[in-house]
């Protein structure tokens, strides 16, 4: 029999390359909320991947987009995905195969200054080739795999869609060889998160599907109640924006986008949970909390 082997990975990869989509992918269910918006994970995510075909235990961690940043709340969320590198067995760099660089170039220098990030930190590299499904000629794959294993020296290169579920265990595969011998959990464990982070996530994606381009950016979630009764899970939240405009746009003429987010996020959380649920939603103005670092790093990692 093969011996065990399991180890943290952490998802890496520029904003809206599917990381979040892949991380669901590889679990089988939906842990990390996803959205087309870039900018969509705000915190590290830990999903348990567990399997006795061979044994094998991978901890991954979803992580916020690695780019530039452009704002205070930029600077923190790629503080947050950098700082998942640390205690990182392998990397997964997600990278997005309808994309390409200037000149028709088959690498997107974005996507090779996120990679320089990680061999900063020294760890092996699994390179997924995401999205390839939106690759209408599928023989221009050929020339990006190539240019990648030429230019740079990473453990495995894999073409895959996340979202068609396509040559997703062949990346399990890769990573496993790059972990060491033994296990982490227990074989249920699936995250360290709490119901209450995901009931805030939940919530948030509800925001960013109803409401307009600008105001997801500035909107944090957090849960101030969360108590189960005999039949019914009572949750009350506070939704934080950073402008008095953006409270107005959530709460909508006579309070109905504000019913409407409430209703979708409550769904969502019932499929969660697998109960009823009273879901109780506030906005609150917090003015400028997304250019102040400490607030910022407040209400993004601890938003359940």
């Amino acid at each position: 029999m093969a011996e065990a082997r399991a180890g943290r990975v952490a998802i890496v990869g520029r904003p809206n390359v599917g990381k979040s989509t892949l991380l669901n992918a590889l679990l089988g269910q939906k842990l990390a909320i996803t959205t087309e918006r870039p900018g969509t994970t705000r915190s590290c995510l830990l999903g348990v991947y567990t399997t006795d075909d061979p044994p094998t235990q991978l901890a991954f961690v979803d992580t916020p987009g690695l780019e530039r940043p452009r704002s205070v709340l930029g600077r923190v969320l790629v503080e947050e995905a950098q700082g998942s590198l640390e205690d990182a067995d392998a990397v997964l760099l997600v990278i997005d195969a309808s994309h390409r660089g200037p000149g028709g170039d088959p690498i997107v220098p974005e996507d090779e200054q996120v990679l320089e990030r990680v061999v900063a930190a020294g760890k092996p590299v699994v390179l997924a080739l995401n999205k390839v499904d939106k690759v209408k000629d599928k023989t221009s794959l050929l020339p990006r795999l190539e240019a990648w294993a030429t230019r740079h020296d990473l453990a495995a290169l894999v073409p895959m869609s996340a979202l068609k579920n396509k040559n997703v265990e062949a990346v399990v595969q890769e990573l496993r060889a790059l972990v060491p011998e033994g296990v982490l959990y227990d074989a249920d464990f699936l995250t360290d998160r709490p119901e209450r982070f995901f009931a805030a996530e939940l919530v948030r994606e509800a925001i960013i599907h109803h409401t307009r381009q600008e105001v997801p950016h500035s909107v944090a979630v957090q849960v101030d109640q969360f108590v189960d009764e005999d039949a019914l899970t009572r949750i009350v939240a506070t939704i934080h924006v950073d402008r008095a405009s953006h409270k107005g746009i959530l709460i909508g003429a006579g309070g109905e986008m504000l019913k409407s987010i409430g209703s979708a996020a409550r769904v969502e959380i019932e499929e969660l949970l697998q109960r009823k649920v009273f879901l109780k939603l506030w906005v609150k103005v917090d003015e400028d909390w997304t250019r102040d670092a400490n607030r910022a790093r407040q209400l993004t990692r601890d938003s359940g």
